[in-house]
């Protein structure tokens, strides 16, 4: 296959690009009034208007060709059926196996994985039900009543988003912790109020060796057994583990029956809804988490079979190209008006950023267009009084997704429709502005003019569903994920993988001996980093 840059679909949009640019969205909806009526999708109960972005029909028409191209319909069809599409790990892809149905067949080196996957799951919910229900107990005889899950990375951004988001749905007469930072305060925060005889540690780590997770989880066995007088067996009462490694398991002191396990296919930013989403469970119930997996498979199902002009994550996975790589933008912006998802925009950012934020191709060599844009964000109207000044009439590009539900999880007077309002107003403004003469009719004095112009044709997605359920959030991540592998197959690039994370993980262990040895240590980093080192040793008080 050509490298992107000398494609025929990426020519034609590049020429079709410099006619089109300066194309302002009130002339595209003043030349077609049906455009908002015809520029939207819906799949899966989530109804999305893209009606706002700065494309005519012919630069959608050029979007898929550059998708068809990239042969995406024949990648889509190899990460289903599990075809080793992590190229420089050998691996196949596949967290749809994680909320494929029962019954249902997908085989990776000749062995069907689905019923696998549902042994774990239903290990799972036999497990919290028996802690929900109070039938499990802790090492006294007393009931569970906290859980803190200690994780990183993917194993903790997917079940603290998650529970954040379904709280409404969750035991509310249990205290759920997240505990991820190896910087001591966020364990010693997480139990500084809790019991430990009521109090039970999830420790989620693949290899039980990841640095951060199992320096929190020593430190939450000694606050645990300082608590229960130093009795080692009261572990395996207070910790399960989310791993693969039964012998660490097992030495920890964890009973291995209550080790759940998942799979090298499974990558761990899209590792919510397996074992590492057993937190997840705990609080929102087995029936709950299995109608998260449900509205997952229905959004994997509708990516999977739609054609791509109706297809959500395809659209939205073009458009970010679009953006990314024609008019220079460097970030989407992310905005749920929905407490409740406060952490979404946090999980976008690994789900997006360690996926596609590579410089190589699959084949090694170096791209040469921009590739992983940065996602941030924060729930509405919070970031209309921080941030929004600068996509409104700040000097860069910043395309906006929001998203919006019709019924509150709580209703509360007018605040709902107050709050969609804001949600509909926000998109009619950066799509429209408002003009020099607006301003100038309304009375404004000449000197403020400028500082009032809203030059508008800053283009939005608008994602609107019933109501934030279960199976609304499986929706919504797995559109997202695939909006994510859309991106990178366009890009070319293996967005299951993330070597860019090793090299700092590798240094961190040299350097953590020579921060702790009692005598002057040898130093052979760079001039800064040395110096770094000896100032750390000075102020705690340590030889240099």
């Amino acid at each position: 296959m050509l490298p992107l840059p000398a494609r025929q679909s990426w020519k034609l949009l590049q020429a079709h690009y410099q006619k089109i640019r300066e194309l302002h969205l009130r002339t595209l909806f003043d030349d077609d009034p049906t455009r908002g009526e015809r520029l939207n999708a819906d799949a899966a109960g989530l109804h999305l208007d893209y009606s706002k972005n700065r494309v005519t029909d012919e630069t959608l028409t050029l979007l898929r060709g550059l998708a068809e191209e990239a042969e995406l319909r024949q990648r889509i069809d190899g990460m289903f059926r599990g075809d080793k599409i992590n190229l420089t790990e050998n691996r196949s892809v596949l967290h749809v196996a994680l909320r494929a149905p029962r019954g249902t067949s997908i085989v990776v080196d000749g062995k069907d994985v689905v019923p696998e996957v549902h042994s774990v799951l239903d290990a799972m919910a036999d497990f919290s039900d028996r802690v929900r229900s109070g039938a499990w107990k802790g090492h006294t005889g007393k009931r569970i009543r906290n859980v803190v899950n200690i994780g990183i990375g993917g194993s903790d951004l997917g079940p603290v988003m998650a529970y954040e988001a379904l709280k409404f749905y969750s035991d509310r007469a249990m205290t759920f912790r997240f505990v991820s930072n190896v910087d001591g305060t966020d364990l010693v925060e997480a139990t500084r109020d809790l019991d430990p005889t009521e109090t039970l540690f999830i420790v989620s780590s693949k290899t039980f060796t990841t640095l951060e997770t199992m320096t929190n989880a020593e430190s939450a066995r000694r606050w645990l057994l300082a608590g229960l007088g130093g009795d080692a067996k009261a572990v395996s009462k207070h910790f399960v583990a989310v791993s693969t490694n039964a012998e660490k398991v097992k030495e920890f002191g964890i009973d291995t029956a209550n080790m759940f396990g998942f799979w090298d296919w499974v990558g761990g930013r899209y590792s919510m809804d397996s074992a590492i989403g057993l937190s997840t469970m705990i609080a929102i119930g087995p029936e709950s988490f299995r109608a998260l997996l449900d509205g997952f498979h229905q959004m994997d199902e509708h990516f999977r079979t739609a054609p791509f002009e109706r297809n959500l994550p395809v659209l939205l996975g073009l458009l970010t190209v679009w953006y990314t790589d024609f008019f220079g933008s460097e970030t989407v912006a992310v905005l749920p008006y929905e407490q409740y998802l406060k952490r979404f925009p946090a999980y976008l950012q690994q789900l997006s950023m360690e996926s596609n934020g590579k410089h190589v191709t699959r084949d090694g060599a170096e791209v040469t267009y921009q590739t992983g844009p940065i996602y941030w964000g924060e729930p509405g109207t919070n970031g209309q009084h921080s941030f929004y000044q600068l996509i409104h009439q700040g000097t860069r590009l910043i395309p906006c997704d929001f998203i919006a539900f019709a019924q509150p999880l709580k209703a509360l007077g007018r605040h709902h429709d107050m709050l969609l309002a804001n949600v509909l107003a926000q998109t009619e403004a950066l799509a429209f502005g408002k003009t020099r003469e607006q301003v100038k009719a309304e009375g404004t004095a000449e000197r403020l003019v400028p500082h009032r112009v809203f030059r508008g044709n800053r283009p939005s997605n608008t994602l609107l569903a019933d109501r934030l359920t279960p199976q609304t959030l499986g929706k919504l991540v797995a559109l997202y994920e695939h909006s994510v592998f859309t991106q990178g197959v366009i890009w070319d690039v293996d967005s299951f993988d993330q070597w860019g994370v090793e090299l700092g993980k590798v240094l961190a262990q040299r350097i953590i001996p020579e921060l702790e040895i009692e005598t002057e240590p040898a130093l052979h980093h760079d001039s800064s980093t040395n110096g770094l080192i000896r100032r750390y040793r000075k102020l705690r008080g340590q030889s240099i």
